[in-house]
């Protein structure tokens, strides 16, 4: 969602925060603003469009004086994209600022209780309601004035804030949407994310749940929402500072997308040792691995995606029941989880909002909870009884490609790990698959060396209006992906279908010229795939296929041909779903879309 970046110490604020904010624009966002004290007041800047126009505005942060403040990029939710709905908000005279992420759920009454007592709001956000109640509570004592709103709101937030009576002071406070702090010499940051202060310090602290920070240039005081003073460990981020750059290509998701096959060797090859798949992250014995009755992946978007797949996966190869649930609605239907019942959370930044709920709801019903997340220290890593990281680094483009890779192999491993475990799969079978595992990262190179072939066809289809992808079994969960990376990215309406169900309504949408994408990567399924082909085809459509090598007589039946490197049936998904990002990639760029940023979206969802 929304970025925010604060800064107090030795140097000037404002380039700063701009630096930062330009980090976190992967987020998503409509408008962008600043706040800092000049030495007498606060000042406060707002614009519409990408943060390019605040830049300009402020002549790069040149013309906003001083060696404090507070910065934010919006992604509306209470209120239309405006200047006037831009952060920060303020109190009436200026004297507190604050910007905000999450969503204050009982601003309404607490809007109407301030308009009661006198106070006058411009703009439609729940956010102006935390800057009048910050006026309202504040006597002189800003750590007690936040504390008291803290009490008094309800729903989720990331607050920074100003006060002027306070000039050498910040506040920040976090409750259910990511916040840290980091400092170094120079002196002290907040962030909505690392990239935003990798820049200026490696030291960080990822702040819990109702906590509140005071910020000073030198120096860092926590507290809990009663004001009791806590002591907090910092973190050390181990990133690659150049991760979060471009590095020479036109787009983060382009990189990213080269960046595969070193994600991939870098979530597999710690884990492999001595011909053995080893996860400490687990903190499971064996005899709890076997006491596993069942499991239930939760998760959002691609990461849902990912757990379609292992749905396939595990249950082929440990032979275990699998359930799998987009995780705003496993929160709200009550589910079952029976005792033995092990519940897989997925999430890229660790902090994504319903499977944060989710993972809650089942901590609350009595089952484990292990995680497979990529931000070290974030809120799900921190509340999951374990956590198994992907390791792919910073991802910036809205569009995952990289993370989704790596938490496809790390599931891959969970299988065999579980499948060795319980004696589902004996010790060839096994070697065979850690063989194969070992083989993806140069398969997958191999893959995004044909990006020119696959340039060349998706130029093709520029204009198009609909693109359907199907595919059964482990190629269904493959199709799903594929079609929400073109639908994300390019903005075509593209929709996918268990190839089984095409008869069951779905075939009426086919006409003269569509494009359908089949995928077609397990020989056990090869023949009822190619009947499904032929049936789109009999009503005009063209058919572009991804099978693997051997599988010759694809070529008759479709019209266009991706080939895929042998590989054991359960790992096709790392390789199948490379052509399919590329396509989507190359569809978009020359649609002219803003392929990193795509409208309307954000890369972590922190709020419902």
């Amino acid at each position: 969602m929304c970025g925010i970046v604060g800064y107090i110490g030795k140097r000037q604020a404002a380039p700063v925060i701009l630096d930062g904010l330009s980090k976190l624009e992967y987020r998503g966002y409509d408008s962008a603003g600043m706040a800092v004290f000049d030495g007498e007041r606060i000042c406060t800047k707002k614009a519409m469009g990408r943060l390019k126009v605040l830049e300009n505005l402020t002549h790069g942060g040149e013309t906003m004086k001083g060696v404090a403040g507070i910065g934010h990029t919006r992604w509306a939710t209470h209120g239309a994209p405006s200047e006037c709905n831009a952060h920060p908000h303020t109190n009436s005279d200026c004297s507190i600022a604050v910007v905000h992420n999450g969503i204050i759920e009982n601003y309404l009454s607490l809007k109407k209780r301030l308009q009661e007592k006198g106070y006058h709001f411009v703009s439609e956000t729940d956010t102006e309601v935390l800057a009048h109640l910050l006026d309202y509570y504040y006597k002189g004592n800003p750590l007690e004035a936040v504390t008291k709103v803290l009490h008094r709101v309800e729903g989720s937030y990331a607050l920074g804030i100003m006060f002027s009576d306070f000039p050498g002071e910040l506040y920040a406070a976090r409750k259910d949407s990511p916040l840290i702090v980091g400092q170094n010499e120079d002196g002290c940051f907040i962030a909505s994310d690392v990239p935003a202060i990798l820049k200026y310090t490696r030291n960080v602290y990822y702040m819990d749940n109702q906590e509140v920070v005071r910020l000073q240039g030198d120096a860092l005081q926590f507290y809990s929402v009663d004001e009791e003073e806590l002591t907090k460990e910092s973190v050390t981020i181990d990133w690659d500072a150049d991760a979060a750059e471009k590095a020479g290509y036109e787009h983060f998701m382009l990189k990213e997308m080269y960046e595969q096959p070193g994600t991939v060797t870098d979530t597999i090859s710690p884990r492999i040792r001595n011909n053995d798949i080893v996860i400490e992250e687990l903190k499971m014995s064996d005899e709890e691995l076997k006491a596993i009755r069942k499991i239930h992946i939760v998760a959002c978007g691609s990461a849902y995606h990912t757990g379609v797949t292992a749905k396939y996966v595990i249950e082929g190869l440990v032979k275990i029941p699998v359930e799998v649930d987009v995780a705003s609605e496993f929160r709200y239907r009550d589910p079952l989880l029976e005792e033995g019942s092990l519940v897989i959370v997925i999430s890229q930044s660790g902090e994504t909002a319903d499977t944060l709920s989710a993972l809650r709801l089942s901590k609350e019903k009595g089952a484990r909870v292990l995680a497979i997340v990529n931000v070290v220290g974030s809120s799900i890593a921190r509340e999951a009884d374990s956590c198994m990281y992907t390791w792919a680094g910073p991802e910036i483009a809205v569009a995952t490609t990289k993370a989704y890779s790596a938490q496809l192999v790390s599931l891959y491993m969970l299988a065999m790990k579980l499948a060795r475990v319980r004696g589902a799969i004996d010790e060839r079978r096994f070697g065979e698959l850690l063989g194969d595992l070992q083989c993806l990262p140069d398969q997958i190179e191999l893959l995004l060396g044909q990006k020119e072939k696959i340039q060349h066809f998706a130029n093709r289809y520029l204009g198009a209006r609909d693109i359907f992808f199907i595919g059964r079994g482990v190629d269904y969960a493959i199709s799903l992906e594929g079609s929400l990376k073109l639908k994300e990215i390019s903005y075509i309406h593209s929709e996918a279908y268990a190839a089984g169900e095409l008869k069951h309504g779905t075939i009426s949408l086919i006409e003269e010229g569509t494009l359908v994408v089949a995928l077609s990567t397990q020989p056990a399924l090869y023949q009822k795939t190619i009947s499904n082909i032929v049936e789109v085809k009999a009503r005009g459509a063209f058919v572009m296929a991804v099978t693997n090598e051997e599988n010759r007589a694809m070529e008759k039946a479709s019209d266009y041909v991706v080939y895929i490197p042998e590989t054991d049936p359960c790992f096709t998904n790392s390789l199948a779903i490379i052509p399919l990002q590329l396509f989507a990639y190359y569809v978009a760029v020359g649609r002219g879309c803003d392929v990193d940023k795509p409208r309307n979206l954000a890369k972590s969802v922190t709020v419902e």
